[in-house]
């Protein structure tokens, strides 16, 4: 028994100390490598992983068989391999940047000047619930995106110019069939519509339904890469959903969207007054550094 102990503590003092440091970046390597797991669940990057797991198992039994020809010829490829994944996964990375980038933690410290600042009204709310189910009756498609902390400007740019207060009467008029500005999606930011006929990106999302078609992809697409919330009218069917965070959510009572618009405005204000707070403080302080001096 004696023995057996003085093995175990032989091997263990083999073992390297580990301190809190280690602990911290044992963490934070834990909590990047299940995050990069979540974004590629999903995605074409999924079927990637399990490529390279097999290339790596095949790798360690030939590097344990000694098969030095096929270790070789891994040793050269290796770098071309990396270059050619960058190219072919290159939407997927710059997805990820992007979800990276759109994270409430930038914006808590970066002040973006295309942040949603005005905030919604209830009557903006209202009136978005009447159009959207107006429009279900009627069957007719819509696409409406309503900026929040990540700035839509770049989606903006790829439709027209409109800057008008949100009415369900013009949302009507604009989603209508074969007038000119039905065509893709606008851009709502506080109470005004800032453009339309906007472009959005379609989601890669594998596990999507196939049933759903390009206008609510576009709607999960658009969530994905931005805080945004989508509202989704379908042409075929009628029914209203909400895109937000990557999930499609069908809506069938007007209360309920009401409540979920209601809740958007709520958190709008409250990120407002916080705003004018840090503003106000910034402002004391200057105005005590001036009395001070």
């Amino acid at each position: 028994m004696g023995r057996i102990l003085q093995l175990l503590n032989s091997w263990i003092g083999l073992l390297p100390r580990i301190t809190i440091f280690n602990g911290i970046e044992m963490l934070i390597i834990a909590v990047i490598v299940y995050e990069i797991l979540v974004w590629i669940k999903d995605t074409k990057a999924w079927l990637l992983l399990r490529g390279l797991i097999i290339i790596l198992v095949f790798t360690a039994v030939a590097a344990i068989l000694h098969f030095s020809v096929i270790l070789w010829i891994i040793k050269e490829f290796a770098g071309i391999a990396v270059t050619a994944l960058i190219i072919i996964f290159h939407p997927e990375l710059r997805r990820a940047l992007e979800q990276l980038g759109s994270k409430n933690l930038i914006f808590n410290f970066l002040p973006s000047s295309g942040s949603n600042e005005q905030g919604f009204s209830e009557k903006t709310v209202e009136e978005l619930v009447k159009a959207c189910y107006l429009l279900g009756k009627a069957k007719t498609g819509a696409l409406m995106v309503i900026e929040r902390h990540n700035s839509l400007e770049n989606i903006e740019r790829t439709g027209i110019e409109i800057g008008a207060k949100v009415t369900s009467q013009l949302l009507i008029n604009i989603f209508e069939h074969n007038t000119p500005l039905h065509d893709g999606a606008i851009v709502i930011r506080g109470n005004i519509i800032t453009a339309a006929t906007c472009y959005l990106p379609l989601s890669e999302n594998m596990t999507i339904s196939k049933d759903l078609g390009t206008r609510h992809r576009a709607a999960i697409g658009v969530s994905e890469v931005t805080d945004s919330l989508t509202l989704v009218v379908s042409e075929e069917t009628g029914r209203v959903s909400v895109a937000q965070g990557g999930k499609l959510t069908r809506v069938d009572d007007p209360d309920n969207l009401r409540k979920i618009l209601g809740e958007l405005r709520t958190t709008q204000e409250e990120t407002h007054k916080f705003g004018l707070w840090k503003g106000r403080t910034k402002d004391e302080k200057t105005s005590n550094q001036k009395s001070d001096h």
